[in-house]
C-alpha cells in the first residue's frame, strides 16, 4: 500500500502539471472504487481552476474555489502524468483532463482508491480524527511521551495510529523503531520521554528520507512521473527476516503485531 512518503511523492509529481491549470474534462472509466465516483463529480470539476495541490495524511487534496477533490490511492493506485491523446490501460479508471498540456491518469488494479468530493469549508469524516502530520512541528518526542502514558499496547501500533500520528505506515515504524534501539513489541507506556524524542527525530529522518528518494517500491507503486521510488534499497529489517542484521550480523527475527509483520533485532533493539 501507497504510504505517507509515495503519497507525497505523487503529490509533488503531478503538482506542477495541475496547479493553476482548468480541467477541460474529468473522465470515468470505472466508478466502483472503494466507494463509488459521485456522478455529478464530471460537472463539478469541469471547468475549475486547480488552486493548490494539498496532502493530509495519505490523501491528496486538489483545491478549487468551489471545492476539493479528495484522492486516496488505495492499496495499489497510482497518479501519474499523462501526455494528451496517450491511450488508457486496463486498470486506468480515472482521466482529469488539463486545458493545457498534460493530464492525470488514475490507476489501480485493486479499486481500493477513492474520488470524493468535499463542499467548501466540509471537513470529511475520514479526516476529522486524525493525529498531527509527523514532519510537522506538532510531532515530537514529548507528545509521543504524553500520549502513551499508561498504555500497554505495543509501541510499533501506538505509532501507526492515526490518530496519534499521521502517515507512520508499517515499514516506516519498522525502520525507524530499529534506528531508535526499540523492540517493536515493547508497551508504548513503558517507554521513556528521552527514548520517545529520539523515536520522533527517527520517524522525521526515515520518512524524509523516503521522500526524498521518491518513496518505498514493493509491488504495484510508481510516482507521479510514473517512476519507482528507491528507499526499498536502504531498508534496515522491513522484508529482512532471517537475514544477518545490517549493524550486528545477527539474525533478524519476525513477529506478527496487529496482523502487521514486524521484523526486529534482538540484538539491537530492546
Amino acid at each position: 500500500m501507497p504510504e505517507l512518503p509515495e503519497v507525497e511523492t505523487t503529490r509533488r509529481g503531478v503538482e506542477p502539471y495541475s496547479r493553476g491549470r482548468t480541467v477541460r474534462q474529468l473522465v470515468v472509466r470505472e466508478p466502483r472504487l472503494r466507494w463509488p465516483v459521485p456522478p455529478d463529480l464530471p460537472r463539478l470539476m469541469q471547468g475549475q481552476v486547480i488552486e493548490a495541490v494539498e496532502r493530509r495524511a495519505k490523501y491528496l487534496l486538489f483545491q478549487t474555489t468551489n471545492g476539493t477533490l479528495m484522492v486516496h490511492l488505495g492499496m495499489s493506485g497510482s497518479l501519474r502524468v499523462v501526455e494528451p491523446g496517450e491511450p488508457p490501460g486496463k486498470h486506468d479508471h480515472i482521466d482529469i483532463l488539463m486545458q493545457e498540456g498534460a493530464s492525470l491518469r488514475f490507476n489501480d488494479p485493486r479499486r481500493f482508491g477513492s474520488f470524493l468530493w468535499l463542499e467548501p469549508g466540509e471537513q470529511h469524516p475520514l479526516l476529522r480524527h486524525l493525529g498531527p502530520e509527523p514532519l510537522s512541528e506538532a510531532f515530537d518526542g514529548d507528545m509521543l511521551y504524553r500520549r502513551s502514558r499508561g498504555r500497554k499496547g505495543p509501541v510499533k501500533q501506538f505509532i501507526m495510529d492515526g490518530k496519534v500520528v499521521v502517515g507512520v505506515g508499517n515499514i516506516y515504524a519498522n525502520e525507524a523503531l530499529f534506528l531508535s534501539g526499540i523492540r517493536p513489541d515493547r508497551a508504548a507506556g513503558r517507554i521513556s520521554a528521552a527514548r520517545y524524542q529520539l523515536l520522533s527525530n527517527n520517524i522525521k529522518q526515515v520518512l524524509t528520507s523516503a521522500i526524498e528518494q521518491g518513496g518505498t517500491t514493493l509491488r504495484d507503486f510508481v510516482g507521479g512521473d510514473g517512476k519507482p521510488g528507491y528507499f526499498a534499497q536502504q531498508l534496515y529489517v522491513y522484508g529482512r527476516a532471517g537475514q544477518p542484521c545490517k549493524r550486528c550480523q545477527s539474525p533478524l527475527r519476525e513477529t506478527r503485531l496487529g496482523q502487521r509483520s514486524s521484523v526486529y533485532c534482538v540484538a539491537c533493539q530492546r
